[in-house]
């Protein structure tokens, strides 16, 4: 029943925010709920709980991997969130007026609408079924659009809209995919949708149905994972929204669309078409780096900066996945250093803009001077999101590259270095021209000095994501290896 606890009780809490008067006792719930939801993730990881339903509920290394990372951002998230939110607006513009039944003032729909994304995301990782997946995926848009449109302006509102409209239209593309494999499943024609029945009758598919399944299932699904083309959404949305929600949508939410391409990918493997399936993983994740240089290069708002950032990491993921091999751990360990990296950062960015007012990257001088601790880390990130050692990113890269060298794709593994060498260049200009210099007279932090709930998220991120360079745990390598076997399709 662990399974079932573990995606019913974000729902549960979700609701529940609705009706609680306080707004001290709903940020003290979303902060309950975020740690019961991480204890219950480590259990689940590390439990190895029996499949329910039927595999309705199944959550193999592949699935909690990402649930382990969604969980852990989650918890940074929250914390976060207690100094965010009491900034903003605190009095809610009364958290109930006379004779209302529930609340639904801008932060309760917020920190609701927080445990219904975590829920979504949590459902499309602990689930065997394509059918559920995409059931998942859909309701991941549909909880974080009211998030992406928190602070109620014209921009956000345009960034709200793209996407849902973009992501919808993936999605719908991904049913498609989902129809198109579930018709070829299985002699007969007998249809389905579980992982395992898939696995078994992919020898006997129609090498044509599945070849049109896995182009819908990688365009509708790669829309969502944000891969050049499809990505036109992923810059406006992050951008615009609070960043604590920017950071739950670069770090958790990609990888579940990450997740519902790697399934495909995993029954292409089964079904003996590796030589269809990696060739298309390898051309999108170039593209995508290279749409990425593109427009890192000259980009003055840094919200933008990390934004597109993301396009080149699910870019260099799409390509270790294409290369297969010992470039799928490459690519597992590549997941968890970009979720917590770029999560830092985000939430890093939030702590600038607060302080400056502003996304310019040429208005916001000096960092280090008037907010030491996330000058600092700021500086770092931008080294560990651009794979500088000691950063777990570091190792991931350096690992893709060297299963391109040793498949003998030299031009590849040319191509690659090169688009990471200008990416890093076009992120250095803005990111070091924001540590330096000398702020204008009115920033200065609080009396106190930085909030304690907004550095401390970012500080134990960019722990992390040190300690996945340095030494990740036994117990996590051992996570990362059963992973890339699954996401390798072996």
């Amino acid at each position: 029943m662990l399974l079932a606890i573990l995606v019913i009780l974000p729902f549960v809490l979700g609701g529940a925010v609705f009706f609680i008067r306080s707004c001290p006792v709903r940020r003290g719930l979303l902060l309950t709920g975020a740690g019961a939801h991480l204890i219950l993730s480590v259990a689940a990881v590390f439990g190895h709980p029996a499949p329910l339903f039927g595999g309705l509920l199944w959550l193999d290394a592949l699935g909690g991997l990402f649930l382990l990372l969604t969980s852990v951002l989650f918890a940074a998230a929250s914390v976060y969130a207690l100094g965010y939110l009491a900034r903003e607006d605190p009095d809610e513009r009364r958290d109930f007026q006379e004779g209302a039944f529930f609340s639904n003032a801008p932060q309760t729909v917020f920190i609701a609408c927080l445990f219904f994304f975590l829920g979504s995301m949590t459902v499309v990782t602990a689930t065997h079924h394509l059918g559920l997946l995409w059931v998942g995926i859909e309701a991941t848009t549909l909880a974080s659009a009211p998030l992406i449109y928190f602070h109620r302006h014209h921009r956000s509102l345009e960034a709200t809209w793209k996407y849902l409209v973009i992501c919808s239209v993936g999605i719908a593309l991904a049913l498609i995919g989902n129809i198109l494999l579930a018709a070829s499943s299985g002699p007969g024609g007998e249809a389905s949708l579980y992982l395992d029945d898939l696995l078994a009758h992919a020898p006997s598919m129609n090498p044509m149905w599945f070849k049109a399944a896995f182009v819908f299932l990688i365009v509708g699904y790669g829309t969502k994972m944000g891969l050049a083309p499809l990505h036109t959404w992923l810059p406006d949305a992050h951008s615009e929204s609070p960043s604590l929600v920017s950071a739950l949508l670069s770090g958790a939410l990609l990888n579940c669309a990450f997740l519902g391409i790697l399934r495909g990918h995993q029954i292409g493997v089964a079904a003996g078409l590796s030589d269809f399936c990696s060739p298309v993983f390898v051309a999108l994740g170039l593209f995508s780096m290279a749409v990425a240089a593109a427009f890192i290069i000259g980009q003055g708002d840094f919200k933008r900066i990390l934004a597109y950032s993301s396009v080149e990491h699910m870019g260099i993921l799409s390509l270790a996945v294409g290369l297969g091999g010992a470039a799928a751990f490459g690519g597992m360990l590549h997941a968890a250093a970009h979720s917590v990296t770029k999560a830092m950062l985000f939430l890093l960015a939030g702590n600038i803009l607060a302080a400056f007012h502003t996304k310019s990257s040429h208005d916001a001088r000096g960092v280090i001077r008037a907010l030491p601790v996330t000058g600092v880390l700021w500086v770092a990130g931008f080294l560990a999101i651009t794979g500088s050692p000691p950063f777990g990113i570091f190792v991931s890269e350096l690992t893709i590259l060297k299963a391109a060298l040793d498949a003998g794709g030299y031009v590849l593994a040319a191509a690659y270095l090169g688009l990471l060498g200008l990416i890093f260049c076009g992120m250095a200009v803005p990111v070091l021209r924001m540590a330096q210099g000398r702020p204008t007279p009115h920033i200065a932090p609080g009396p106190r000095g930085e909030d304690p709930f907004s550095v401390a998220p970012p500080l134990v991120l960019a722990g992390l994501s040190a300690l996945l360079g340095l030494y990740p745990p036994p117990f996590f390598q051992d996570l990362l290896h059963r992973a890339a076997i699954l996401a390798a399709g072996l």
